[in-house]
């Protein structure tokens, strides 16, 4: 303690200014920014993946809860066609098996298998695009603004990861 000059410290003399890089081997140490025309072209580079990641993504979204809600749809789709105060239909099953009351029955069961189903097709299309490394597709802007920045999932085994095993080490700032 006595090397130092408590007076001239202060509480932010060494804060660093921003977080360090995940990993400082997949970067060039000075990054070294691309011009105008570069970027631009970039940009929109990354914007297109990072529209078709999101495509996919979402598209892969739709399909499982389209699939894992099929049974609420159906049950409140006949629920609704065959009361008499909705659509009120002229089909041979709705004047013979459903009544009003049989059809407000299938709509109340409609809509609570729906919440325990969502829950399903939500935890399904977790465990697939963590399997599918499917958010690896994502590219970071700064791929667009510094040369040398690497594509996340190049080095990850490919777009889904399944060129290599699975990396224990995760790499993040707490």
């Amino acid at each position: 303690m006595d090397d130092y000059d408590m007076d001239s410290l202060s509480d932010t003399s060494r804060m660093i200014k921003g977080l360090p890089p995940y990993n400082m081997d997949d970067q060039l140490l000075p990054m070294e920014r691309r011009s105008t025309c570069g970027c631009w072209a970039w940009t929109c580079l990354v914007a297109a993946m990072n529209s078709l990641a999101f495509l996919l993504n979402f598209l892969l979204m739709a399909t499982i809860f389209a699939i894992v809600l099929l049974p609420t749809i159906v049950v409140v789709y006949f629920g609704f066609q065959c009361h008499s105060r909705v659509l009120h239909s002229t089909a041979s099953y709705c004047k013979t098996i459903l009544d009003d009351n049989s059809s407000s029955a299938l709509i109340i069961l409609g809509f609570v298998i729906m919440s325990p189903l969502i829950v399903v097709a939500m935890a399904i299309y977790c465990g697939l695009v963590r399997r599918l490394r499917l958010f690896l597709c994502f590219q970071p802007w700064a791929r667009a603004t510094y040369k040398g920045v690497k594509w996340r999932w190049y080095e990850d085994g490919g777009l889904c990861g399944c060129a290599k095993e699975w990396s224990s080490q995760v790499k993040a700032w707490v």
